[in-house]
């Protein structure tokens, strides 16, 4: 495989940006075209949901600085959106008629909020959280309204609630699930969450479905139940998860996986030659797991983009980072390392769920799949190293003993 002279990056997020800071950061010297519809440089998405939204901040936190491209050589297109891509021929095509020729390729085009498909799903108005202009536009919208619905109770949806009390408006939150962020946490877990918002003032339909977004040609203003039950608002908020932009390569002939994204191996390879994916569009065949796993935490995309940057340029590394998030709510922090499966794996929880302050494990096979962190700060390492380590330990270690040191010996 001849050394590459040439690498265009489809997609100016935080995993393509990485990617292109990382290729120089490897010695890489030949030419790097960096595709991005979006009229800023790459930034990074957590502050959308949390500082920007809550008003703690008015910009998101940028992956480098403005002048790092030029002066790295790396050419940033603005504003261009890659229309069409011929692998035979090697070649991009824009949406400004551009056309980019490539000796190695990396598809990093992120996602995009999922919709819920009901009548007025297309009202003027009508919210979703992608974009620093989302992200200002609705916590605009949150300080003057006064009632708010949320619709989805998941990491965005539950962080936005957070965000809409703090400025003042009531909340509901309509979720077809049991409780916030139960098909990650399980019952046990998921129930600290739902308390913290109750005792902050959201008010909840669980197992709801939406039948129609409800408004006229000025904009939303509510949500109709498939009871009949109607939430009017000022702020309607769809928050039910993203779908991989996936659209560009399955158009191309590159295979997409069962769960969304585009398929790649252990080293973020696709089956096209000289062809990679990272970030939330990768389906990627995790060695650890020994299955495709597609993440869409900000942790993955960032460092996916840092390590297939060596791969572009013929190291052939599997990428082997367990998943990792955090999350901001009111008063409660949390961290979560690895990937459980709520249906088979042990809940072990050190410390106490009622003062939310604990450390929850996921156990399989007496190895940690999974710890979660909250308001508890001291042991991150360890969790990580007991996590990555796959390392047997005992519920009863997990409990009480000093985990710098089970980390250390297992």
């Amino acid at each position: 495989m001849s050394d590459p002279k040439r690498i265009v990056i489809v997609g100016a997020g935080l995993a393509g940006a990485s990617a292109a800071a990382g290729l120089r950061d490897r010695g890489f010297a030949g030419e790097i075209l960096l595709l991005g519809t979006e009229k800023h440089r790459p930034y990074e998405l957590p502050p959308l949901s949390k500082g920007v939204l809550l008003g703690d901040k008015d910009e998101p936190d940028w992956v480098r600085d403005e002048s790092f491209y030029e002066e790295h050589a790396i050419t940033h297109r603005q504003g261009v959106t890659a229309t069409r891509v011929e692998l035979g021929a090697r070649l991009v095509l824009d949406d400004t008629g551009g056309e980019h020729s490539f000796d190695r390729l990396l598809f990093a085009t992120g996602s995009r909020p999922r919709s819920v498909p009901v009548p007025g799903a297309d009202l003027p108005g009508l919210k979703t959280l992608r974009t620093i202009e989302d992200s200002l536009s609705l916590r605009s919208a949150f300080i003057d309204a006064e009632r708010v619905v949320i619709v989805g109770s998941g990491w965005i949806g539950s962080e936005a609630a957070a965000a809409a009390r703090k400025h003042g408006a009531e909340v509901t939150v309509v979720s077809r699930s049991s409780a916030p962020l139960v098909s990650v946490l399980g019952d046990e877990v998921a129930a600290v969450f739902h308390g913290l918002h109750t005792e902050h003032g959201v008010n909840w339909r669980f197992g709801a479905k939406v039948a129609e977004f409800t408004g006229g040609p000025d904009g939303v203003r509510g949500v109709r139940l498939g009871d009949g039950e109607e939430l009017t608002a000022d702020v309607v908020l769809v928050a039910v998860g993203a779908a991989p932009r996936v659209e560009l390569a399955h158009a191309a002939g590159l295979e997409i996986a069962d769960d969304g994204g585009v398929c790649v191996d252990a080293g973020l390879r696709t089956a096209a030659p000289d062809v990679y994916a990272a970030g939330d569009i990768a389906a990627h065949f995790h060695p650890r797991y020994g299955k495709r796993v597609r993440v869409e935490h900000w942790a993955n995309a960032k460092n996916q983009g840092t390590h297939v940057a060596g791969n572009l340029i013929g190291e052939n590394e599997p990428y082997l980072n367990s998943p990792y998030f955090f999350s901001d709510q009111y008063d409660l922090g949390c961290e979560y390392r690895g990937l459980a499966d709520l249906d088979t794996d042990e809940l072990v929880v050190r410390g106490d769920l009622a003062s939310r302050e604990f450390t929850a494990f996921w156990v399989r096979g007496g190895e940690v799949s999974a710890a979660m962190n909250v308001n508890m700060w001291d042991d991150g390492d360890a969790l990580k190293s007991l996590v990555d380590g796959r390392m047997k330990v005992t519920a009863a270690q997990l409990r009480d003993d000093d985990l710098a040191k089970l980390a250390e010996t297992s």
